[in-house]
């Protein structure tokens, strides 16, 4: 009997990305299944189910076993923290985190700014690399919208994502400096990676392939 592979997809801007990949691995999820109301579903071969959850939730959903394995960011990674594997760079989902500015205060020495306010989705990475540096900061968490709080005044600069830098541009800031590149991981739970080995094996193969494929 086959074992059956559960996977926990990232809702938003990375899952038709990875549905594609997927489908060009030979896994392919039923127009009708991710159509539907459904809460998991299972790809056209029944060796997978998958089921979608915020980004940030799939690093915990696979640390504690729930899923075998997901598809998460590199920066959801790093917040997270999560003790989970992480096999294979999937090649999707490109984009930096950098810290960002208002135009007129972009260049400025972190020691002219009295204090240095932090609005950041990503706050351990944010005090994380700010520490590193000996930068004393003061993180202020927000769950999105980020751009505005320069804007408002909640803070002197930024931590986010950044595609193109069109929303940037377009709300008068600017990158200040780059954190780190992020593109999509494969992450597989720890027991699942030994109990599960050869279907996951399998699986890393074959999205390997199709990542080398591009």
């Amino acid at each position: 009997m086959k074992e059956t592979i559960t996977i926990a997809l990232s809702k938003g801007r990375l899952l038709d990305e990875a549905l594609e990949l997927l489908r060009e691995a030979g896994v392919e999820v039923a127009d009708s299944n991710l159509n539907s109301r459904k809460l998991v579903v299972a790809d056209t071969k029944k060796r997978f189910q998958f089921f979608m959850v915020k980004p940030i939730d799939v690093p915990t959903y696979v640390e504690y076993g729930v899923a075998d394995a997901g598809i998460a960011g590199r920066d959801v990674l790093a917040e997270s923290n999560a003790d989970v594997h992480q096999p294979l760079d999937l090649k999707i989902g490109f984009c930096k985190m950098v810290v960002a500015a208002p135009r007129e205060t972009a260049r400025q020495d972190y020691k002219e700014l009295s204090a240095v306010r932090i609005a950041t989705k990503y706050p351990r990475i944010t005090t994380e690399y700010f520490t590193h540096r000996g930068i004393p900061v003061e993180i202020i968490p927000l769950s999105g919208s980020v751009e505005l709080a320069p804007l408002l005044g909640l803070s002197d600069r930024i931590v986010d994502l950044v595609s193109s830098g069109r929303t940037l541009a377009e709300n008068g800031l600017e990158v200040v400096e780059p954190i780190m590149d992020v593109s999509a991981r494969l992450v597989v739970n720890r027991a699942s990676y030994q109990i599960k080995r050869l279907a996951i094996t399998r699986l890393v193969e074959m999205l390997s392939k199709a990542v080398e494929k591009r």
